[in-house]
């Protein structure tokens, strides 16, 4: 969203540069980048096992007006933007530590192999860490859930850099979209998928950031239980500390609409 954006006006989708001549020597992605298109992530989490009842949706800008058309209650928050600086330059608070692991249900980490992965990593967190989200047990989703019980967030790397079946259903979905045309060059992409969610039952409803690259969940702090603008409030910090550019979109994980 730029900034004429955030006071109404629909957001900008998210430009992926690319070149349909991309050289032949460069290794293919084993996890090709998603589009940041609600349609795109609602038709492939459904047809991984995400229950029909549920669906991505689109937030159009971050006044109030806008967001009352939001379909409630908003489950999760995946954000995705085009990071400004080095990790050796990200606030000390903004790094993430393994010591909050158990403030939420579910997290894990994202390795070079999941190079472009960051978009359904995010989903996973959104969807696991959501009370009132349950999948079929004989789904993809469910398959790899039941598989994360009791491990680490680098075991659950691990499992999905070798879940074949979960990266062939990926690389469909990724190439369909406006990133289709990348497949092999990271510099093109130019584009980070994070998550928002509250701390797990039974916590204090603070805001957690998901970011499978950094070292832990984020503890962001207290939202008073409202995660949509408690994320847009996280967001608008970033924007004015400079550390996101002002090219970027936010989904929900919310009910479907009838």
């Amino acid at each position: 969203m730029s900034s004429s954006d955030q006071r109404g006006g629909k957001p900008n989708v998210i430009e992926y540069f690319s070149s349909n001549d991309e050289p032949p020597e460069q290794t293919k992605f084993s996890w090709p980048p998603l589009e940041s298109n609600p349609e795109v992530f609602t038709n492939y989490l459904q047809s991984i096992g995400l229950p029909s009842t549920f669906s991505i949706g689109e937030v159009f800008g971050f006044d109030e007006e806008l967001l009352a058309f939001l379909p409630q209650p908003v489950l999760g928050i995946i954000v995705c933007y085009e990071r400004l600086i080095p990790k050796s330059e990200r606030r000390e608070q903004d790094k993430g530590s393994s010591d909050d692991y158990d403030k939420v249900s579910f997290y894990m980490h994202q390795s070079k192999v999941l190079d472009n992965a960051c978009g359904i990593i995010a989903c996973l967190h959104a969807v696991f860490n959501s009370p009132v989200v349950s999948v079929d047990a004989a789904s993809v989703l469910g398959k790899f859930r039941r598989d994360a019980d009791g491990s680490t967030p680098t075991e659950r790397c691990a499992a999905l850099e070798k879940n074949t079946e979960f990266q062939n259903i990926h690389k469909t979905h990724a190439s369909r979209g406006q990133s289709r045309t990348i497949t092999s060059d990271q510099s093109k992409v130019r584009h980070h998928f994070i998550a928002y969610v509250l701390e797990k039952e039974g916590g204090t409803n603070r805001l957690i950031e998901l970011d499978g690259t950094k070292a832990g969940p984020v503890v962001v702090g207290d939202c008073g239980g409202d995660l949509l603008r408690g994320s847009i409030r996280e967001i608008r910090g970033k924007l004015e500390r400079g550390e996101i550019s002002e090219s970027l979109s936010m989904m929900t994980l919310n009910l479907a609409q009838e």
